[in-house]
Order: structure tokens, then sequence, then C-alpha cells
């Protein structure tokens, strides 16, 4: 007899009328028709030969299409007799050592970091984002990496307008005498005002567009992730929030800086004594199988959980938010994707929140 066996990195998400196939050591997600995920149920308890036997010949040609689509694309293997259980599945758990993995800061100066790095260093941080409206200058890249020797932060990401300053030279020195920024973006930069370097140690990017927070949020196909830690994180936790600390431009310490609960200020209290209270972890387990429509959707476990905007539908008896992102536009019950911003259906909250005046600008979270 033969056995047809998924490779342990395949991971498969029903959702109400197609599967989800994601390869999670290709970072590849591509979907299929629901008939195929009861075949692979199927395949999972009993060998080739006994299921195509059950079926007529024309099903029987289908069934043996797709085992040849399996096959082809990798997601598993044929073996002889009972080997098929020596082959354990992937483990869903999700570890993090951290207390807190990243953490979001809006600043309006560069010297504001001093007063959470010896914070970011206990807690473990791994990931800063630093998001500045105001210029950000050479000097205050060098400070912002430089700030954080000695501690166990491995990468910082920064936002900053463009200006003249910027230019080559500048980018060079800073490729050669810093060490944790991973990424630059400048934005209103009007156009591309040169072509980075292809050997730069950090990523740069350029950015017409005039970013703003307040356009976190949107759910679309292009922002999906793939990775394996990414979907087990999300399988077990808040795939936005789990292990984040955010910090608005005033220095409110929250869950996300767009949300409005705030537990305490960066000014008079240490992360630590926000990350103390218990309704500051109250979203980290929120995960997107008890969120309404999220719950039957085929991409919930690729896909980023926002709480800061949502649909303002549903609520636990806890009072938790459980309603669907508001800048979502696919609707797992029919299939189709459409402008989240235009349906007729999300208007009050669009108002509420005030996201009229930030429509198709571009996330910066």
């Amino acid at each position: 007899m033969n056995y047809f066996n998924l490779f342990s990195t395949i991971f498969i998400t029903k959702g109400v009328h197609r599967i989800l196939i994601s390869d999670l050591h290709r970072d590849i997600s591509e979907l299929y028709p629901l008939e195929l995920y009861e075949l692979i149920e199927e395949l999972k308890n009993d060998s080739i030969e006994n299921i195509l036997q059950k079926y007529d010949d024309d099903s029987k040609e289908i069934v043996q299409d797709y085992l040849d689509l399996l096959l082809e694309k990798e997601y598993g293997f044929i073996t002889k007799n009972n080997w098929d259980q020596n082959f354990p599945p992937l483990s869903k758990e999700y570890d993090d050592p951290s207390s807190v993995s990243d953490i979001f800061i809006e600043i309006k100066n560069i010297e504001i970091l001093q007063s959470i790095r010896d914070s970011i260093d206990h807690l473990g941080v791994k990931h800063l984002v630093i998001f500045s409206e105001n210029k950000l200058y050479f000097e205050d890249f060098l400070k912002a990496d430089q700030l954080f020797t000695n501690t166990g932060l491995e990468n910082i990401e920064i936002f900053s307008p463009f200006h003249e300053g910027i230019d080559h030279d500048c980018i060079h020195q800073l490729d050669k005498n810093t060490s944790r920024i991973y990424s630059l973006v400048f934005y209103r930069s009007g156009k591309i005002p040169f072509k980075p370097d292809q050997h730069l140690r950090f990523a740069l990017e350029f950015s017409r567009q005039d970013l703003k927070i307040s356009a976190c949020g949107k759910v679309e196909m292009k922002y999906f992730n793939t990775n394996l830690s990414k979907v087990l994180e999300a399988v077990n936790h808040n795939s936005c929030l789990y292990k984040k600390i955010g910090i608005d431009a005033n220095g409110n310490i929250k869950n996300c800086p767009l949300m409005g609960e705030s537990f305490g200020n960066i000014y008079t209290h240490t992360l630590e004594n926000a990350l103390a209270q218990t309704s500051f972890k109250k979203y980290w387990d929120l995960t997107k199988d008890h969120i309404e429509g999220c719950k039957d959707c085929e991409f919930r476990y690729i896909c980023t959980d926002c709480r800061a905007y949502t649909e303002r539908t549903h609520q636990s008896h806890d009072g938790l938010d459980l309603s669907k992102p508001l800048k979502c536009g696919y609707d797992p019950y029919s299939g189709i994707w459409e402008e989240w911003s235009r349906n007729p259906l999300k208007q009050h909250a669009i108002l509420s929140y005030g996201l009229q005046k930030v429509k198709g600008s571009k996330p910066v979270i």
C-alpha cells in the first residue's frame, strides 16, 4: 500500500469555500478548492489505493489529478506501508523568551529614546520601530544606533521625513558606522533622490507619500506573511499586539500608539510599570479564531489583526473588541475583495475614527 504524507512545513487553513495551503519553508501560500481539503483529510487516514477504490472512474481521475498536484507542488511525498507513522507533524507551539519583543515609538526628538533605553534592555526587546514626523539627521541616526550598545536590541527600523541632508555620503556613513539599523524609510521625498547602492547593509526606501501611522491596519494580500514564526504566532496569539508596546508622540504607553487606552507615560512611568498592569495584556492571546468574520477566513493565520481600527460590531463578555478589522475589504463568505473604504456598512466607523482624511495612505506599521 502507498500512503501520501504532507511535509511538516505545509500548513493548511480551511475557509468557508476555499483552503489556503501555506508552504512555511518557502514562504508561499496558494488557494485551492475546498474539496482538496477533504481529500487531504482522507489521505491522512487511508492508503491511496483504498481511497481510489471509493470513487467512480470520473471522480477517480479528479482524485488522481489532485494527488499529482500535491506531488508536483512538493507539498508531500509517498511512502510504502506504514512508514507514514514515522513522520511526526510540525509542533504548533510558539515560544518567545522576551518579555516584550517589539516596541513602536513616535518621537518628536531623538533624545526621548534615552528614557526607555534601560527598559528595552531589561525586557529583552529585539526590534524597535521609530517614527518621526520631524526631520532626522545623520547625528540622530547615529545616536539612536549607539544608544543601544551593550544591550540585547538587535535591530532598529526608522521612518523619517526626507530632506536634502540625506545624500549618498550620509547613507554611506550610516552604513559604515551603525550596526543595529536595518531599515530606513524616508517619506515625503517628492521624487526618488538617488539610486541606493546595491550592497548596503540595511534596507533603504524613499516614499513620495506623506506617511501617517493612522494609515496602519490595512488588510491586503501584499501584506500577508507566510513566515513560519509569524504563522505560529498567529495560531497562538494576537498577530499584531502580542508582546508589543506602542508609545505615541506624547509619550503615552499603549498596546498600539493608535489605540485609546493608555497605561502610563514614559515621562512618569517605566515600561515595566505598564506591563505589570493586568489589562495591558488583555489582547495578547486574542487570535483570529475569535474575531468575527476572521474566524471563517482562509487567510486568518497569515494576516495581521488590527485592534486599533475595527468595525465596532462585536464585543466579548469581558469587554474585548471582537470585531473584524475595519480596513479589510475581503468577505470570506463570498470570497470577494472590495475596497474597504467604500463599504456603506463601514462608513459610521470610518467617520468615528476620522479616517476619511487618510484613505489610501501607505501603512507604516
